[in-house]
């Protein structure tokens, strides 16, 4: 009996009863029970944490209980799907059915009970093959708040777009990572490999590329595939890649404008390029504070190169600070407001008002001098970055207690109006600024 076979029966009879495909880490789970592997080695095998295989092999095995009709758990999948028969009539048609209950077709002519496969499309992939994937870089994420809109720009980018490169930017904290985790395990099964990779220790681009090919390289062996592609261009034109790399700001120079590479680092900006240009069938993700300046001349409407600036909560702010038991609840808009929604610093204002002011935000708010806590070392990592000039201006602008119109400036501008204009845009671009007038509000933490 051939796993493969095993695997395709139980994908139609999931298919029929749900209208969901097994997905990559569900086909997995059945080939790692298939070879009488443990779940540690599922795990090390998928490059996900044992906790997670264990939690989806239990709605995997409940879920065959109701579809098959019969207890189906990990001690006794193979010992079930050994009963199953094959049946090859005219190479046309392969059916795998339980005895009493065959599935037969051949020349054209099926059963009344077959559930047939439907037909792939372009972003489909043969359910047969496991999703290889490595998501060892990929921090395990606890709490995902809510990001419908952003998620379904993001799947119709890559599924249907079929953009090569996208790139997720905005502050430190904003749930980029956690936006990249949730994407991947719904549309995990539409690709051949997923990779994600850190860029936090700035490692050569041909370390880089020869680390994923390393991967790439290893999982074809094991799958039987022919000779390697030669370069990871080649591997990206021949399979269906979705490549992730994470804090890709660390590949720019602190202290200069915003997309400035570090040297020795420049040619990052060539692979950009070439990802966006040239022709091939996968996607590149990045996540950065800051976007990569030559992004600017090879993003639009209809080329491949896309950016999502993903911005603070509104409204489910709220969702944090009542999870987290914060009283005076009117107050909520102001605090959202002046954390500008951002997860991360909202859970640590939270943390802080429980601790010093008894979960009471007003009292919070009523301070005189605003107390950062753990916030102050992320803004300080993020303003080291800035060049001095860059300092200026945002102080500057964190002054002014009226909002600024871009078109009548002052005139104690602390530059040149062309260099204001030039840094302005440019942050627009790592998301210090949301709109085109500024004003106290928006800088209200630096300021404070």
């Amino acid at each position: 009996m051939e796993f493969q076979e095993v695997l395709q029966w139980t994908d139609r009879q999931v298919f029929a009863n749900t209208g969901d495909h097994l997905d990559s880490l569900q086909s997995a789970i059945l080939q790692g029970t298939w070879q009488r592997q443990t779940y540690p080695e599922i795990a090390q095998q998928y490059n996900c944490s044992e906790i997670h295989v264990k939690k989806e092999a239990a709605k995997l095995w409940h879920l065959l209980s109701d579809v098959l009709e019969e207890d189906i758990n990990k001690r006794n999948f193979r010992a079930r799907a050994e009963r199953f028969q094959v049946s090859h009539i005219s190479g046309d048609c392969v059916q795998i059915g339980q005895i009493g209950k065959i599935n037969i077709c051949g020349e054209n002519i099926q059963n009344s009970n077959t559930t047939s496969t439907p037909p792939l499309t372009q972003n489909s992939q043969p359910t047969s093959k496991p999703t290889q994937i490595d998501l060892k870089d990929a921090p395990e994420i606890f709490k995902f708040y809510n990001r419908t809109s952003e998620l379904a720009t993001l799947t119709q980018w890559i599924l249907e777009s079929r953009l090569r490169l996208i790139t997720i930017f905005g502050l430190s904290g904003i749930g980029k990572t956690a936006l990249a985790v949730q994407l991947v395990t719904q549309i995990q099964d539409k690709f051949d490999y997923i990779i994600w990779r850190r860029l936090n220790l700035a490692p050569p681009l041909a370390d880089l590329q020869a680390n994923i090919m390393e991967f790439l390289h290893k999982n074809q062996m094991a799958t039987g595939g022919d000779a390697h592609p030669a370069t990871l261009m080649d591997y990206f034109r021949t399979y269906r890649c979705l490549v992730i790399l994470d804090d890709v700001q660390m590949i720019f120079s602190g202290g200069q404008l915003a997309g400035e590479y570090q040297p020795g680092r420049e040619d990052y900006g060539t692979f950009f390029q070439q990802i966006a240009e040239l022709s091939h069938q996968s996607c590149l993700l990045l996540l950065s504070w800051e976007k990569p300046r030559e992004l600017a001349t090879i993003e639009g409407e209809n080329l491949p190169c896309k950016s999502l600036h993903l911005k603070g909560l509104d409204e489910l702010g709220r969702q944090i600070c009542q999870e987290r038991g914060l009283s005076a609840p009117e107050k909520w808009p102001e605090l959202m407001a002046l954390y500008q929604g951002n997860p991360l610093w909202l859970n640590l204002a939270a943390t802080l008002i429980k601790d010093l002011f008894d979960g009471n935000v007003d009292d919070f708010l009523s301070e005189p001098n605003l107390i950062l806590g753990d916030i102050e070392m992320i803004l300080r990592r993020q303003w080291q970055r800035l060049s001095e000039l860059e300092k200026q201006v945002l102080l500057w602008l964190a002054n002014q207690e009226e909002t600024v119109d871009v078109v009548r400036i002052p005139g104690d501008l602390p530059c040149a109006r062309a260099d204001f204009f030039q840094r302005c845009s440019l942050w627009l671009g790592v998301a210090w600024l949301r709109k085109c007038s500024w004003g106290s509000d928006r800088f209200s933490l630096w300021r404070r």
